[in-house]
């Protein structure tokens, strides 16, 4: 066994325990007659103290030949010591390399050296040790783990749907298109069509944590081809607000559970998660575009609210999430549900939190004939959509659902300037790999 306690455990209460350590050699400094050796793993720091008197011949040598990013395994005695990081050190009586560093590094894992995000990007196992974007996914599993645990709570049953297919979701054109065989077919940019058949199918209430591709050239810092989406679906809805409610209950639990499990941290880097209270704030598309237009952004009626209004409308609402509801007919997919035919409004709904888009959800159409006419009034064909169709033929009750971008929630709650940062191997216009 090469490791029983990990760095960010040992604590002076612990002085006079043996104790067997593994990680990174994160940094080596010699003084002659002692050397110290920080070790660091996923929980932290801990300081390594060799007096020359004190430990054997051997541990003393290797020590000094140590590189920086080597792994080491370390067994040694704990000693409670004020001056040290922690107030606690560990005095070892063997060190291992398990595996040696080059001494060339394309970036500093310590942080002392700034590098740009895309030097980062390329050295990401490196860029992944530093203690920021380590904090970052940690961060991320424990949002995650909250979005589950509030959703298992309420009635859902957690599902994943094919991402592979043969037609389009929303019959757009930014599909990636995949060899199958003998056979057309796509990489999935939802899980749209596969969440309303289940509820044709009796299941009620679903969600799915999974990828989603998009082929937009986007090069910006919120966009990327291929993301994380959390979504939900649910029967038997009176309207629109029960999976609204669904997402601001789940994200005020989500963030709530961040900020206890991670104030340490995040506020030795300076991060301060907001609380965010449901109920959020709604206003109506047509609300939305009278704001704007008050601040001098001009929405034309049945246009998208661009990236400059959903800033603004940020700022308007400072740290508080807001829904944008009733939007126009044209600017939604064939599945919302029309709420007024004389307006041209739908039941479909926008999250906005801190200028940017983070969810998109509605009401869907669950009369047969009245979806099959949508799909047709859009231009496309119902024969593409003939198994999804084939659903709503044989009972659908009333639904509706959202879909919700993981990195971008994480960027926003976390205050960090690009989408990248908080996405482990980022996919996007120009960034295949790592």
């Amino acid at each position: 066994m090469l490791k029983d306690t990990y760095a960010g455990d040992v604590s002076p209460d612990m002085d006079g325990e043996r104790v067997r350590l593994a990680g990174w050699v994160h940094e080596v400094r010699d003084l002659g007659g002692i050397k110290f050796v920080l070790l660091r793993d996923r929980t932290g720091v801990v300081q390594l103290t060799l007096p020359k008197a004190k430990v054997p011949e051997d541990t003393f040598e290797r020590a000094g030949k140590l590189r920086k990013e080597s792994v080491i395994s370390v067994v040694g005695e704990v000693k409670a010591n004020e001056k040290a990081p922690g107030g606690v050190e560990v005095i070892p009586e063997r060190i291992e390399v398990l595996s040696e560093s080059e001494t060339h590094l394309p970036l500093d894992p310590t942080g002392k050296v700034d590098a740009d995000l895309d030097t980062r990007l390329d050295a990401r196992v490196l860029d992944l040790r530093r203690e920021e974007p380590r904090t970052y996914f940690m961060v991320r599993n424990t949002f995650t783990t909250a979005v589950r645990e509030y959703l298992e709570n309420h009635g859902f049953v957690e599902v994943h749907t094919p991402k592979i297919i043969a037609t389009a979701t929303e019959g757009g054109t930014e599909l990636f298109p995949v060899v199958y065989f003998e056979r057309d077919a796509y990489l999935a940019q939802s899980p749209q069509l596969y969440k309303q058949m289940l509820m044709g199918a009796g299941f009620e209430r679903v969600y799915e944590i999974g990828p989603i591709f998009r082929a937009e050239e986007h090069n910006t810092r919120r966009h990327l081809n291929e993301a994380i989406s959390i979504d939900i679906e649910m029967s038997f809805i009176e309207d629109e607000e029960e999976p609204m409610e669904v997402l601001e209950g789940m994200l005020e639990h989500a963030f709530e559970r961040v900020r206890q499990e991670h104030s340490e941290e995040l506020k030795r880097m300076g991060i301060e998660v907001p609380e965010v209270e449901a109920p959020f704030e709604r206003i109506t598309y047509e609300e939305a575009l009278d704001i704007l237009s008050e601040h001098g952004i001009e929405v034309e009626w049945g246009e998208d609210i661009p990236t400059e209004g959903e800033r603004k409308l940020g700022e308007v609402f400072e740290d508080e999430p807001v829904f944008v509801t009733e939007w126009p007919k044209e600017t939604r997919p064939f599945y919302t549900m029309v709420k007024d035919e004389e307006k041209g409004t739908t039941r479909a709904f926008d999250l906005l939190f801190r200028g940017i888009e983070l969810a998109s959800g509605a009401q869907r159409e669950h009369r047969y004939d009245v979806l099959r006419a949508q799909i047709e009034e859009d231009g496309l064909n119902p024969e593409s959509f003939e198994k999804y169709l084939e659903a709503f033929r044989y009972g659908m009750p009333p639904h509706g659902g959202w879909g919700l971008g993981l990195e971008r929630t994480l960027m926003t709650m976390l205050n960090v300037p690009n989408i990248r940062e908080v996405t482990l191997f980022p996919r996007d216009r120009k960034r295949l790999e790592p």
